[in-house]
Formats: C-alpha cells, structure tokens, sequence
C-alpha cells in the first residue's frame, strides 16, 4: 500500500472559543481573573495562528465557536489568509471528526489543533506536518493525558467517538484506537496545555 498521506495539503485546523470574559479559559478565572483569562486565551489563539501560518504547510483554517457572525467575535481581525468555519453542534469529538472527515473527502490531510499549548511552536507545526505526509498520523500528547494535536490521513469515527473529553484517558484512549484500526501513529514529544491555575508555569517567560 502506497504512502497515505502522498502528495496530499495539508490543512490546519485550529479550534478555538471566542476569547470573551467568562467564556473562554474559565478554568483560569481563579488565577488570572475574568477579564485576564480572556486576555491569555486571546494571546494563545493570535500566537497559533501566527505559528501555524508560519509553518507554511498548508491552508490554517479557523474553526470557531460560537458561530464566526456571532457578536463574540465582533473585534478579532484575523490574517486575510485563514479560513473560518463553525465547529457546530456535539461534543468535542463530534466536531473534531466532522472536520476531519470533511478535510479527507476534500483530499486533503488534517492538522487538528486548539489554542491551549503554546509549546506548539512553528517548528513543531511543521515537523508535524512533515511526520503525517510520513507516516499517515501523528499525535502530541500533553503532560496531563489529553493531546495538542492530532494528524490524519485518513479518518474514522472511532478516533473520536465515546472518548472522556477533559479527561486523563484522552491520549491512551487514542492511541489505543489507532491499534484497533490497524494505523500505524507518529506519537511526537509530550507538550503542556495552560488549562489549570497550576499550568501557569508552563507559560513561555515573556508572557509571564
């Protein structure tokens, strides 16, 4: 069987909530306040699209909740060259496999990504992209169990479905599907999301 990912773009998917007070980064709220929250998730999701646009591996589509005309949004200007979308209903692993499914039908390969890990550099972007054309699937897993990103060739709903979102589990769960199906995964280096108070640290020092 020939190299699954050959040839194929490769289009980054960044899911993202509206960076609004109460609404995104609420976990944070205790340390940082509402309005400091807010400000953080703002940053990690301006500096996403600066790394993936920079890794120059393909489209950087934006996919958005709430919907991209809703008011939420009304004072984020985003690069003229990103896509947007709306991430819809259903859980997190029903909106992943949407997008990815719609991605793979298109012919094209998919990097799913949020805005929580900042560790997610350009360089790690790229490497990503360049592990998927490779070897057809690629994972960072996150010090706390979940994943950063997630790369794929091909897709099937059994990646995402009946998945502990927010959970320890996340990651193993996973990979553990990958065996199931027989697809061999690139898993790269464990990164860091900022979701908890205590995940502050973890912050690159200039934004400290």
């Amino acid at each position: 069987m020939g190299n699954p990912a050959l040839m194929r773009t490769t289009r980054t998917i960044i899911f993202a909530k509206a960076p609004r007070p109460g609404f995104a980064k609420t976990r944070l709220i205790p340390a940082l306040g509402a309005e400091g929250a807010a400000r953080l998730a703002r940053r990690m999701l301006e500096q996403m699209l600066i790394n993936a646009i920079a890794a120059a591996s393909g489209p950087v589509e934006l996919c958005m909740t709430p919907d991209p005309d809703a008011l939420e949004w009304r004072d984020m200007i985003l690069p003229s060259d990103v896509a947007i979308s709306a991430q819809g209903e259903g859980d997190l692993g029903e909106r992943m496999a949407r997008a990815a499914q719609r991605c793979i039908e298109a012919g094209e390969a998919v990097l799913l990504t949020g805005t929580d890990c900042p560790e997610l550099t350009t360089i790690r972007l790229r490497e990503a992209a360049e592990a998927l054309n490779r070897v057809g699937a690629v994972i960072h897993p996150t010090a706390d169990g979940g994943y950063a990103l997630l790369g794929l060739t091909r897709t099937d709903l059994r990646l995402f479905a009946d998945i502990p979102w927010s959970t320890a589990a996340v990651a193993a769960m996973t990979l553990a599907r990958f065996d199931e199906l027989g697809w061999p995964v690139c898993v790269a280096a464990e990164l860091h999301d900022i979701d908890e108070p205590g995940d502050l640290v973890q912050l690159p020092a200039e934004w400290r």
